[in-house]
């Protein structure tokens, strides 16, 4: 896969203020990266590089293989970018709305208009100004705004804020078509359990520094944080043997058994389990989140 963006020991200075220090990474077409961090963390930061609209004080950011401060106004017909506030002219309509972005990347109005069924946005509402919108109404023609001319580079901030559930689901639906045609997405949010089994890699931004950055599986090899596994007897049964082995086992609940694993070992004791699974009802096994990853790396950072 070729690289979409690259961003080489890229620091950032407001005044004595370091918002980004030494940041290094890249992202491929087809590729999709959560960046997550805490507010001020510099994660606003390291997307306006992307969109070249501030310089960094020193390293360099290419997208697309071009320099982003060099200005090339080509580089952002082949970018989508959804702040995490969306503002739009309140006397426009949906429809002049994504009218004028697209005339300003040079997107047919044609196809710009598609757009507002792709995002779910109500033809009833198309025509409507902007400022009878709710919230989520619009999130979604910023969303529609940021997918005009099926971009290769995505850069999204909290994306989903203000969506339904159902709409989230949608909005992952249309990044996994994005991703299929091989464009790169770069996914800044602090819902981290919807971001789970829906990116390819986490990158971890805290005070300017990237402290991790892998997939689900590499930070959780990295990070060694125990498995948790519960067990519920079967009616009659009493605890086996497996609760002698590795981890140290409690009971919860009646019938219920709970102990965490180091990863190494659990296999181990899901084999031991299942020798005995003439007792066992149900098993179930908890793999470290998201959420326990980001505080595992933000509390060894600090370290």
């Amino acid at each position: 896969m070729s690289e979409t963006i690259h961003v080489s020991s890229v620091a950032k200075r407001y005044g004595r203020v370091e918002a980004l220090r030494d940041v290094s990474f890249s992202l491929r077409a087809g590729e999709t990266a959560a960046l997550v961090g805490h507010n001020g963390a510099g994660k606003t930061t390291l997307i306006k590089l992307m969109l070249g609209l501030v310089r960094p004080t020193t390293g360099a950011v290419s997208v697309l293989g071009i320099d982003v401060g060099g200005g090339d106004a080509a580089i952002r017909r082949h970018l989508g970018y959804l702040p995490e506030s969306v503002a739009f002219h309140g006397a426009l309509t949906g429809r002049e709305t994504l009218a004028f972005y697209a005339r300003l990347k040079g997107v047919a109005s044609a196809e710009a208009h598609i757009l507002f069924d792709r995002v779910g946005l109500a033809a009833s509402a198309v025509d409507r100004p902007v400022c009878t919108y709710s919230k989520g109404m619009r999130q979604r023609l910023g969303l529609a705004q940021a997918l005009l001319g099926d971009p290769r580079v995505l850069l999204l901030d909290e994306p989903t804020s203000g969506l339904d559930p159902a709409l989230r689901r949608h909005f992952y639906d249309l990044l996994g078509e994005l991703r299929a045609k091989g464009a790169s997405v770069l996914l800044s949010s602090h819902a981290l359990d919807e971001l789970e089994g829906r990116t390819d890699r986490v990158l971890i931004i805290n005070r300017g520094v990237k402290i991790a950055d892998g997939t689900l599986d590499d930070l959780r090899r990295i990070a060694r944080l125990p498995t948790r596994i519960r067990v519920r007897l079967a009616d009659g049964a009493s605890s086996h043997e497996w609760t002698g082995g590795p981890g140290t086992w409690r009971q919860p609940a009646a019938a219920t058994f709970e102990a965490e694993v180091e990863p190494e070992r659990k296999v181990e004791v899901l084999a031991a389990i299942m020798a005995a699974r003439d007792g066992v009802a149900d098993v179930s096994v908890f793999e470290p989140t998201l959420d326990d990853l980001y505080a595992h790396f933000l509390t060894a950072e600090g370290a």
